[in-house]
């Protein structure tokens, strides 16, 4: 890890030094060095995601797929939107915007006496164990997201933008990031203003995006795979979240749908929301089978994105 360590700053160092000041110098933008080095940190670790994607779980999807993949450029458009997010850092970005502003809120807390919440000082001592840290932020964040979730479900004017994502109606763990970028933009916010709320520092922010994304493109890969009758209800797997994906069902069924846990499928157990039926149901949303288009490229997505959201349908 050490070792891995040292290439991967010696690397970072060595791209921001020849490409990106080179470029601040010429554009006069050296204002934003710092920013930037941070930036290339995020894109990095992208790319290093998307290689152990398509060379590790993109070949045990292969070697044994689902189902057969029979409309290729519906995946390659979901690789598109892949490489925009692990290498666009747009939640770093959130994250960064939204810091200064939590900072000058905690200044002016301070000069009148108050402390600012941290999840950390919860239980000195065990709390502030990066170990134990880092699965209470994932609880906490996971949590905000399983809500976030069901509204992206409930009002309509959301679902407009969130059905994007489900109009794959062949899922692949490239499907994860199908999703419209104002729903992305206005998730990202609000993950970025639970974590600042509740302390988490940028190192700590960047892994935990880097694991629940990693976890998601699992879930959504063409395996069929489940983790047993007890791991189910530990951590969410491929054909958990693959009923949350069922036509006329996962997400238009009773209750607006079922499984909307990211990571931890505890949150539908405890709201009622949880579906552990050991199937792998046909992908994607009943109107399609009537005809409606969703888009095939990632242009005509957008747009028609834009138009569901403009008519509230």
């Amino acid at each position: 890890m050490d070792e891995f360590l040292n290439i991967f700053n010696t690397v970072h160092v060595w791209l921001f030094e020849q490409l990106v000041q080179p470029l601040l110098f010429a554009t006069d933008n050296m204002a934003l060095a710092d920013d930037a080095f941070e930036g290339l940190e995020w894109t990095l670790l992208g790319a290093i995601e998307i290689i152990f994607l398509a060379l590790v779980l993109r070949t045990i999807e292969r070697r044994w797929p689902l189902e057969p993949l029979t409309d290729r450029r519906a995946v390659r458009t979901d690789i598109i939107y892949t490489a925009l997010h692990r290498l666009g850092a747009f939640s770093l970005i959130m994250f960064a915007l939204l810091s200064a502003q939590f900072d000058t809120v905690a200044a002016w807390l301070h000069l009148n006496g108050v402390t600012p919440f941290n999840l950390e000082q919860l239980w000195p001592g065990v709390t502030d164990i990066p170990l134990v840290s880092f699965v209470l932020y994932l609880l906490v964040l996971d949590f905000v997201d399983y809500w976030v979730h069901r509204g992206q479900h409930q009002f309509n004017w959301w679902w407009a933008l969130h059905s994007l994502h489900h109009s794959q109606r062949q899922m692949t763990l490239w499907t994860d990031d199908r999703n419209h970028l104002l729903d992305d933009l206005l998730r990202d916010v609000i993950a970025a203003a639970v974590a600042l709320f509740i302390g988490v520092a940028p190192g700590q922010f960047m892994l935990l995006v880097i694991f629940t994304r990693m976890q998601q493109s699992l879930q959504h890969a063409n395996l069929r795979c489940t983790f047993g009758r007890w791991g189910e209800k530990i951590m969410a797997s491929p054909r958990f979240h693959r009923l949350h994906h069922a036509i006329g069902y996962g997400h238009e069924g009773v209750a607006r749908g079922c499984n909307f846990a990211v990571l931890f499928p505890v949150w539908d157990l405890l709201f009622r929301t949880a579906d552990f039926r050991n199937d792998y149901p046909a992908t994607g949303i009943r109107d399609q089978l009537e005809g409606r288009d969703y888009g095939q490229g990632f242009w005509a997505q957008q747009w028609l994105g834009l138009k569901r959201l403009l008519r509230y349908e």
